[in-house]
């Protein structure tokens, strides 16, 4: 079937279309944390402070933030599979470096590098999946997709637990290599190309969104070691604010915005972003500090710890893609509601337990499975309400503003934590670790609990049956005002 566009529709396999792009995904996800566990291994090879090398995860989450829209608005214009190749590929490219790097200033410089190919990846392979896949299969098949990105991410530390125990940490960034080179080749060979309507790429609005995205997502992560009185990162939220509110006042007068404004106006894509900013907060935040509390203040190894968390980690395995097809049948909000409640829940009862002295590793079970629970009803059905609420040609501008606000979520949450926990406590000692540890939990207990909200405020489903397909011909006369476009949207505009 020949697109609009003017390109050729290749007959497609949709499992292999879910296989290529769920293993992209679950490589550029696993990477935002499969550093931590590894950082002291890294610190005794390549030189530099603990504090130094953090930045290894943390360039890594600033670049993927901050290309994301850009990534997504180029896939729009120059063809989504071509842009989600030339990521796959950079990607592959810069953890080779990573793996190569000498020392600690290099690395963290093809950390970066990393980022901005894991930036296309990821919006790009959710847009790829939803224009691939019929209306009725959506949520089902993104519940897949987002449990997979679940699991990447919960199952970060033990990852890198196992490499560094078992191999060396040289090989977190290693094994990238092979599994990136096989699927790009694979999505450039089998994937179908799609694209938005032929349009220019607003150019000037590039460095404001991406200027802006990356003095935010910087600021961010420096208040998590610093604290929110940093003179740098109060001027970097600052020019943050006014790069972005200039890339706002441009979309509104662009004739071909990056960006269009009107997306804002519904109601539950806006409300299916911050649910989406809060849950990546909350998992995040907790991720990165109860992977250091089982190894700090329990004592267990990093391989141990990524174990013991398993009742955590590997429920969206099981949980994402039923909550997938079930947002399809039910809508995306009950399913949101409840999940971050069972997340709030199960963090607040981690936190409490860590301030008992009993450290029976059998009481922490229950608690980690009701937040696994939680996480997976969650993740999976986020992008399954903002890309939902949206036009058919809208989806892949939609899938990056999800994406980049769920990394800035994370930041967000990090610092957040970071910051509670650095005015009860410190690394010294178990004790000390513990005293920070209770009461940043809290915090991001509270942080889903303020996702819930945000989730309430999304209007009820309204199933939409997917418009015919249009030939060619029409098509062009459509582009030329002779045939009215239908907008296809499934959720409440108000």
């Amino acid at each position: 079937m020949e697109l609009a566009s003017g390109g050729r529709q290749r007959a497609t396999s949709l499992p292999l279309v879910l296989v290529l792009t769920s293993i992209s995904f679950f490589m550029v996800a696993l990477d935002a944390l499969v550093v931590v566990t590894a950082l002291p291994a890294i610190h005794r090879s390549v030189g530099g402070s603990i504090a130094t090398l953090e930045w290894a995860v943390n360039a890594y989450t600033l670049t993927f933030a901050a290309g994301i829209i850009t990534a997504a608005a180029l896939g729009d214009r120059l063809g989504r599979r071509r842009v989600y190749v030339a990521g796959l590929l950079l990607f592959t490219v810069a953890s080779a470096a990573c793996a190569l790097a000498p020392n600690s200033a290099l690395l963290i410089t093809a950390r970066a590098v990393q980022g901005l190919g894991a930036a296309a990846v990821t919006p790009l392979a959710l847009t790829i999946l939803a224009s691939t896949f019929p209306a009725e299969r959506r949520g089902a098949i993104v519940g897949i997709f987002g449990g997979i990105g679940g699991l990447a991410v919960a199952g970060g530390p033990l990852v890198g637990g196992v490499v560094v125990e078992g191999l060396d940490w040289h090989w977190i960034f290693w094994i990238n290599v092979p599994i990136g080179l096989a699927a790009a080749l694979g999505s450039a060979l089998f994937l179908p190309e799609s694209r938005s309507p032929a349009g220019r790429l607003d150019l000037p609005a590039v460095p404001l969104v991406a200027g802006g995205a990356a003095a935010i997502a910087w600021a961010l992560v420096r208040v998590g070691g610093s604290g929110w009185s940093d003179p740098a990162a109060l001027g970097a939220f600052a020019a943050g604010i006014v790069l972005l509110t200039g890339f706002v006042l441009r979309e509104r007068r662009a004739a071909e915005p990056m960006l269009p404004l009107r997306l804002f106006r519904v109601r539950a894509f806006t409300a299916a972003n911050l649910t989406g900013f809060f849950m990546s907060g909350a998992i995040f935040s907790a991720a990165f500090l109860t992977a250091q509390y089982f190894q700090l203040g329990l004592g267990y190894s990093p391989m141990e710890t990524g174990l013991r968390l398993l009742p955590w980690t590997a429920t969206p395995m099981l949980v994402a893609p039923l909550a997938g097809a079930l947002a399809d049948r039910i809508g995306s909000r009950p399913l949101l509601v409840t999940g971050l409640l069972l997340q709030a829940g199960g963090l607040a009862w981690v936190a409490a337990l860590a301030s008992t002295a009993d450290t029976s590793y059998a009481r922490w079970v229950v608690p980690l499975i009701i937040a696994g629970i939680g996480i997976s009803m969650t993740v999976p059905t986020v992008p399954t309400a903002a890309l939902g609420a949206v036009p058919a040609g809208d989806v892949g501008r939609a899938s990056g503003v999800n994406n980049t606000l769920q990394r800035f979520g994370a930041a967000f949450g990090i610092a957040v934590v970071s910051a509670v926990f650095a005015a009860n406590g410190h690394f010294g000692s178990a004790a000390s670790f513990t005293s920070g540890y209770r009461p940043a939990m809290v915090v991001s207990a509270g942080i889903s609990l303020l996702g819930a909200a945000a989730a309430a405020a999304i209007g009820r489903r309204r199933p939409v049956p997917e418009p015919a397909a249009v030939p060619v011909s029409a098509a062009k006369e459509r582009v030329a005002g002779a045939v009215p476009a239908t907008v296809n949207s499934g959720a409440d505009p108000s």
